[in-house]
């Protein structure tokens, strides 16, 4: 028996690994050949909550870092720092200037505004555009990117059916495929599968570990211990970093308790059972949602 078991924590699909140019400080800073950005201590603060703490990272190409931690530890406001949709309070986040598509940030899935009709084709086309700019026309190039990121998604059939008319995996699936067709050097993806189908799971997997392959850097945040587990990197957040380095150092049960705040067990599919629930303002995460 594990005893009162007051939260639990990780019941999640999982992912199974084998847009903007930001930087705060020297403008002028290339970091080095395998780092594709660059945290030093970076802090963002609303009001008196700080949403992140003294944060120093390298994200590096050619892996896939998973960043895990419960509710409002400060997960997505990292990936949004890193794409410039958040500016830090301090810090300098540094991305490599030499790279001329240096970010792609999926959002967590959303319900799309019926107001504003955007079919699937159209969704996608938006991830040329971001480096081609809104009004530039594309070449015969972006729309073999943009192909290319529909036929690795699978979405061909839904080309034509507004975003609104679809699952939240074939949502997913269209979203993902836009951040492909930006070709960035980085690819940002909060909670990319999380409650989504099978299937979407399953590719979306499979693309990421074909975009690690191909040198680029993918962040991945998510709540499960078994998608941690598969990636090159693990990032433990609460507000501040706990712990990073490959999933057999970083995901110790004494670290785990520490970065969730209770006494924790992981069961075999790698679920996250705390004998205590972990409180933390979800004041910063609210704001930024809003």
């Amino acid at each position: 028996m594990i005893g009162v078991l007051t939260k639990v924590i990780g019941m999640v699909p999982r992912l199974n690994f084998g847009f903007r140019q930001h930087t705060v400080g020297d403008p002028a800073a290339v970091v080095g050949d395998d780092v594709a950005v660059r945290l030093t201590g970076v802090g963002v603060t609303y009001g008196e909550v700080d949403a992140l703490a003294d944060i120093d990272l390298d994200i590096r190409r050619g892996e896939i870092t998973a960043v895990i931690g419960p509710n409002g530890s400060g997960k997505s406001t990292l990936l949004s720092v890193i794409s410039g949709l958040v500016r830090p309070t301090r810090g300098r986040v540094t991305i490599d200037r030499t790279r001329r598509h240096p970010v792609a940030h999926v959002l967590q899935s959303t319900v799309p505004n019926e107001s504003v009709p955007l079919t699937v084709l159209e969704t996608v086309r938006m991830g040329a555009y971001a480096r081609r700019g809104s009004f530039g026309r594309l070449t015969a190039a972006d729309r073999t990117v943009i192909q290319d990121a529909i036929d690795r998604m699978r979405i061909d059939d839904l080309l034509h059916r507004q975003l609104h008319e679809l699952s939240g995996g074939q949502r997913q699936r269209a979203y993902v495929a836009q951040g492909l067709a930006e070709r960035a050097d980085v690819l940002l993806l909060d909670e990319p599968i999380t409650g989504l189908d099978l299937v979407t799971q399953e590719v979306v997997s499979e693309v990421l570990r074909e975009e690690r392959d191909r040198g680029r850097a993918v962040v991945v945040t998510t709540h499960d211990v078994g998608t941690a587990r598969a990636a090159d990197t693990v990032v433990l957040m609460a507000t501040r970093i706990v712990a990073t380095g490959p999933p057999t150092v970083a995901l110790t049960p004494e670290i785990l308790a520490e970065t969730y705040g209770g006494h924790v067990h992981v069961l075999d599919d790698g679920t996250l059972v705390l004998d205590e629930p972990h409180h933390h303002d979800h004041r910063h995460d609210d704001q930024l949602r809003g």
